[in-house]
């Protein structure tokens, strides 16, 4: 499979991404929880395009929800992580999506389309940053960098027990950033501008691509526990450069 035609596609995302008029067509799902029109054209789009091109792989999008697969390969698609700030013009979000293939992400593409960053990976392949490799941070201790954090506003019945290990960690680390989208977040800790980040309840759509990335670059991923992600399952992630992940996790 070529990446570079799986990346151009998902760069043709940027024209549904500036229409504004279109952002402003919103339904609510839950509390916190919102679709715009963007976000339905992109995975229309991306659903016709990726089925015509690979016509033998499924599709699981955010706006389908979660559901059992019937087939050990398909594509992972969160069209717009974050669509909140999406809504409000607060320019930090991305489409993410990801190749699943008989229990591996075998590929993910982050793409920002304010700033035209363009993050993937293949498996053993290594991360890229618009065509240029890139690393998790060298840092060994909690105290020399900073971490990105996620709310889950979905599920504010776990505020109370979150927000205690935000404080616990923003304690231990230099500082604390929230940018409102997992899939950024994860890959800034590819690239090493965060060593570290976490949140207790995502889908896979959030974080299957970014997990890839952090791996690839050479760090880690598990939940909360230690244990591995699952991709048909909402749970809790850290990602860290590796070097500080017991620190980390230890807080959560």
């Amino acid at each position: 499979m070529e990446k570079q035609e799986i990346i151009a596609l998902v760069k043709e995302t940027k024209a549904f991404v500036g229409n504004r008029e279109r952002a402003g067509h919103i339904k609510t799902k839950g509390r916190a929880d919102y679709v715009t029109q963007v976000d339905t054209d992109i995975q229309s789009f991306l659903a016709r395009e990726l089925g015509s091109r690979f016509p033998g792989i499924q599709f699981l999008g955010e706006e389908e929800g979660l559901h059992e697969m019937s087939a050990d390969t398909y594509w992972i698609l969160d069209p717009i992580d974050g669509t909140t700030n999406l809504i409000h013009d607060y320019q930090h979000s991305v489409v993410s999506l990801a190749l699943y293939e008989k229990g591996e992400i075998t590929l993910g593409v982050v793409y920002d389309p304010f700033r035209e960053d363009v993050f993937y990976a293949q498996r053993g392949k290594g991360s890229f940053l618009n065509g240029s490799p890139i690393h998790v941070s060298e840092t060994d201790a909690l105290c020399e960098t900073i971490v990105a954090v996620g709310t889950s506003p979905y599920d504010r019945e776990l505020a109370d027990n979150n927000f205690a290990r935000v404080r616990r960690v923003f304690d231990k680390a230099q500082d604390i950033r929230r940018t409102g989208s997992a899939a950024m977040d994860l890959a800034y800790v590819a690239c090493g501008r965060t060593g570290g980040f976490f949140e207790p309840c995502l889908s896979p759509w959030d974080f299957a691509a970014g997990q890839l990335l952090v791996r690839e670059a050479g760090g880690q991923v598990t939940d909360f526990a230690g244990e591995a992600l699952g991709f048909l399952k909402r749970g809790s992630v850290v990602a860290s450069n590796g070097k500080i992940h017991e620190e980390l996790r230890a807080l959560l």
